[in-house]
């Protein structure tokens, strides 16, 4: 069973202001492009954006686990997921932005290393884990079935988004550093926008009991 069409479109929309507001991976990734080149930025942004595949593994297995378990381990869950969205909320509203993009020379690595490199650094993150395990569930209907069949779309949803932006913002990285360098409150906006989405999903899980 594919999610609902209300799912999909509210999932992507906090997933796409969520991939584009100025965080580590987004930064490396403009910092490898502008330092390397197009392709390395693409390479690099590629195997960040995949790691997310193992994150959804993860978390598709522990809520499906959750849920057959307890109904009422999965609405700890979700409290304590939306508990931790509004604390990630919190801090990117109180962000003083000003994030800029190191440019400078690095030493030259292939494609392929790149992307292996992306791909690690995404993986073994606890922080994308816990994030995960925190955002995905916020889209699942228990009451559809399926759940850890919904986590996956939303994960794969997710990646597909990611390798997308990421792309993107490897093979501009040149152009959209240098614009971000420019002007340091375009971060702070974007910090806002995301920590305000952030804190809206927390909120609307900890009242939905």
């Amino acid at each position: 069973m594919l999610i609902a069409p209300e799912q999909f479109f509210a999932f992507l929309a906090a997933a796409l202001l969520i991939t584009v507001s100025p965080g580590p991976d987004n930064l490396m990734v403009l910092g490898v492009g502008m330092s390397r080149g197009r392709r390395q930025g693409m390479a690099f942004g590629l195997g960040c954006a995949l790691g997310c595949l193992s994150h959804t593994v993860l978390a598709a297995l522990g809520v499906s686990a959750l849920i057959k378990a307890s109904p009422l381990a999965f609405g700890g869950l979700k409290l304590a997921g939306g508990l931790y969205l509004v604390w990630l909320g919190i801090g990117a509203l109180r962000s003083r932005g000003g994030a800029r993009v190191d440019g400078s020379a690095l030493p030259d690595e292939s494609l392929g290393k790149l992307f292996a490199k992306g791909l690690f650094a995404n993986s073994i993150n606890p922080k994308v884990v816990l994030f995960f395990l925190s955002f995905l569930p916020q889209f699942v209907v228990a009451e559809r079935g399926g759940a850890s069949w919904q986590t996956a779309q939303l994960g794969l949803i997710f990646t597909a988004q990611a390798c997308l932006l990421f792309g993107l913002l490897g093979y501009f990285s040149g152009a959209v550093g240098a614009w971000l360098n420019r002007r340091p409150r375009a971060g702070l906006w974007l910090d806002r926008v995301a920590g305000t989405i952030f804190v809206g999903l927390g909120v609307r899980l900890i009242v939905a009991r």
